[in-house]
């Protein structure tokens, strides 16, 4: 697979992994008062600021051969997690899920409440209300933190490095490979990569900015 393709692949895949649990996360975030809210908060925004290196070596430990996690993944599939692929998707989908997970939170927050007391009061369950009232009217802001993450994890390259490694052809994402094309001085090959990942994020932020502003009047 080449760099671009697998790099398509790797943000498609973990932005839907980001998504599912993003959205639960934000939706238990904005929706519930518990004990170690605030703690959890800090814990899934940590990635927005924590060195590459630092976040790919927490997951290198966390998914390594030696992890819970690892030992049952490699039993299971009789392969290991980290320098696969299966590797970039994890790296990816953890930077990528704090965009979800603030923004998505936001977008259910931002919802009237008197709206969701007004399905309670005709008889909505909890659960009912999320899924006819709040979600819905959360949706734009909900797809546009989607992309946001897609774009997030296109671009990943530290974790990814620290946890899939650089294996060409079979975890180089396109970050990696322009890495790989200016140190071999392969000039061309860089910059049209480049091209392609900045008409990508250009883009999706055109895209994100249409769909708040219909979203905001």
């Amino acid at each position: 697979m080449s760099p671009l393709a697998l790099s398509l692949f790797v943000a498609t895949v973990s932005t839907l992994v980001a998504a599912v649990a993003g959205l639960a996360i934000a939706a238990l975030l904005a929706t519930r008062r518990f004990p170690g809210r605030a703690l959890l908060d800090v814990i899934i925004t940590l990635p927005m600021v924590m060195p590459p290196t630092v976040l790919g070596y927490y997951l290198l430990v966390l998914l390594g051969r030696k992890s819970a996690i690892g030992h049952v993944y490699e039993t299971l599939t009789g392969s290991s997690i980290v320098f696969t692929r299966t590797g970039a998707v994890c790296a990816a989908a953890v930077g990528a899920l704090p965009i979800v997970v603030k923004s998505g939170r936001a977008a259910l927050e931002e919802i009237d409440p008197r709206l969701i007391f007004a399905a309670r009061t005709l008889g909505a369950s909890p659960w009912r209300a999320f899924f006819t009232v709040r979600l819905p009217l959360a949706a734009r802001g909900i797809i546009a933190a989607s992309m946001l993450a897609f774009a997030r994890a296109l671009g990943d390259f530290g974790v990814t490095l620290m946890v899939a490694g650089n294996i060409p052809g079979e975890t180089q994402t396109a970050s990696l490979a322009i890495f790989d094309a200016i140190l071999a001085q392969r000039d061309d090959d860089a910059f049209a990569l480049v091209v392609v990942l900045t008409l990508v994020a250009t883009a999706v932020l055109y895209s994100v900015n249409k769909l708040t502003e219909r979203h905001r009047t």
